[in-house]
């Protein structure tokens, strides 16, 4: 499934969204990244402050990657997600 992310809430929210699709508990998610259930609470939650790697080492063990693509033009509801 593909997500529209934007920020660092879309980002965690979508994360979270993959991890419980795989019926993974945030322990075995940080177990297969090679990280503490407390770093994945926090993506998970959106802490703007996350760095890339963490971020890569989560999509590799959800089996995900990053697509970029040129901003399409947002739906005010994707405005107000932004906030």
């Amino acid at each position: 499934m593909k997500h529209l992310v934007r920020t660092a809430k879309q980002m965690g929210e979508a994360i979270a969204r993959e991890r419980r699709a795989r019926g993974l508990t945030q322990a075995q998610l940080a177990d297969k990244a090679g990280l503490r259930q407390e770093a994945i609470s926090k993506i998970e939650g959106g802490n703007p402050g996350t760095r890339f790697d963490r971020i890569s080492k989560i999509l590799a063990a959800l089996d995900l990657e990053f697509t970029l693509g040129p901003r399409t033009k947002g739906s005010p509801q994707d405005i107000e997600s932004i906030f």
